[in-house]
């Protein structure tokens, strides 16, 4: 951040709730013109006072395309506002030495549904008063991230919060997160930080991927194993040591293209699941050697690349979301039948984010490239002279027939990326798209 005075001072956006920006969305930018008259900045420290004719700016940042929700210490099934998350995230810069890896506090976070008329008048003296203490607050610390995010995971490791990022250089690292996580806590710790311009070192490098990637998770069953996936169709399995990480150089081989998406079983330690570029969905089993480890494979998952897929945690279940603009769920008992048991297509555009809710097994949230994030609930199914009745309403007002299991359509973003549910704030869910981050809470889920 930086602080400003002077009398030209920049002037406040309207800031929703809801929604947090990457971009500099909070200020407006001075005129080209202006920018001869425009007065000194210098470096804020958090902590440090302001003067009365001094305030705040917030600078630009390059998009984070990937990011991941890390757990928090306020309890779970949070239900009573505002709300406060924590997020790590990555950049998209176009320079490499631009980039880095963010720890983000999001508080303060309070519902936008308005207030009945009467209501709202009668309380618009106390609303004036209030607005301030309404405001979101967003508090951000970083550190050094030589090339683009590709992707980020976050894990817990003997309760330290840390996270892999894939580089576009074509590194995979692993980041300790704990002192970023302390600086957004403590307001000495971050004044600390930046005035030491601290950026930790990463714990780990692995060099040998023949190219860049996206594919990575972290087993929810072990501990610090990690898997990666590349451009170049392999993929390695990461293994902890006392001090690092061992890497087997043998690739898992089986994908003839890109693999796009890596997700590990909720409940097996050996068996992971991948898509690609390659139309296929396979599911592997590191107890085999990397050569002969690929043990069911659907090739003609959809027609054309599979971009995404989430495993469910309660159920033998997989969802997948390709280019194809198809989401489909498969049953893993009859994952040999090459069917799936379920195909929905509303998106009219690339599937670029899937994921099943951590507690409702029959729930699953998909984001788009046509700007639309779904909700969707399998168990949610219409008697036949229902969907009649709605059939004929639904021609008779010129609307489009929708899925029975579609509950709830989110937009308002641009180019959405990612979209993960909060496990400890029922029915919260967090989206980034080239437009920015949103926040949001349904009434679905």
């Amino acid at each position: 951040m930086v602080k400003t005075k002077g009398k030209n001072k920049k002037k406040k956006l309207e800031k929703k709730v809801k929604e947090v920006k990457h971009e500099d969305d909070e200020y407006e930018d001075m005129d080209a013109d202006d920018q001869t008259d425009q007065p000194t900045q210098q470096v804020y420290l958090p902590g440090d006072p302001l003067d009365e004719d001094e305030e705040l700016h917030k600078q630009a940042r390059d998009p984070c395309l990937s990011f991941d929700i890390l757990p928090d210490n306020l309890g779970t099934d949070r239900n009573q506002y505002p709300h406060t998350v924590f997020i790590v995230c990555g950049t998209q810069a176009e320079k490499s030495d631009r980039n880095s890896v963010m720890v983000v506090k999001m508080s303060n976070l309070t519902k936008t549904l308005k207030e009945t008329s009467s209501d709202a008048e009668s309380d618009e003296d106390d609303d004036d008063d209030d607005e301030e203490d309404a405001k979101p607050e967003f508090e951000s610390v970083s550190l050094k991230h030589f090339g683009g995010v590709n992707r980020i995971r976050s894990t817990m490791i003997n309760d330290r919060k840390i996270a892999a990022t894939w580089s576009d250089t074509g590194k995979v690292h692993i980041w300790d997160l704990s002192r970023l996580v302390h600086a957004v806590n403590d307001s000495s710790v971050m004044a600390a930080y930046t005035r030491n311009q601290e950026s930790p070192n990463a714990l780990f490098t692995f060099n040998g991927h023949m190219t860049e990637g996206f594919a990575m998770d972290w087993s929810p069953v072990v501990p610090g194993v990690l898997a990666t996936g590349d451009c170049s169709k392999n993929i390695h399995v990461w293994k902890p040591t006392e001090t690092e990480w061992a890497v087997d150089q043998r690739p898992y081989i089986g994908h003839t293209s890109s693999v796009e998406d890596i997700q590990w079983s909720p409940n097996e330690q050996s068996v992971f699941t991948s898509c690609g570029v390659d139309r296929s969905i396979r599911i592997w089993d590191i107890r085999a050697m990397p050569s002969k480890a690929c043990m069911l494979t659907e090739l003609d998952a959809h027609t054309s690349d599979v971009n995404v897929i989430s495993w469910n945690k309660h159920e033998p279940f997989l969802i997948s979301g390709g280019d194809d603009g198809y989401i489909k769920v498969w049953d893993l008992r009859q994952f040999s039948k090459q069917t799936p048991v379920a195909s929905f297509k509303h998106h009219r555009s690339a599937i670029t984010s899937v994921e099943w809710h951590h507690t409702d097994s029959s729930v699953f949230a998909a984001g788009g490239a046509d700007n639309q994030i779904t909700l969707w609930d399998l168990a949610v199914e219409k008697d036949s002279e229902e969907k009649k009745e709605q059939a004929a309403a639904n021609d008779n007002n010129h609307i489009e027939n929708l899925p029975d299991q579609l509950l709830f359509i989110h937009m308002g973003q641009t180019d959405i990326k990612e979209v993960h549910w909060h496990k400890q704030i029922p029915g919260l869910l967090l989206s980034t798209a080239l437009s920015g981050f949103n926040v949001f809470k349904t009434i679905s889920a």
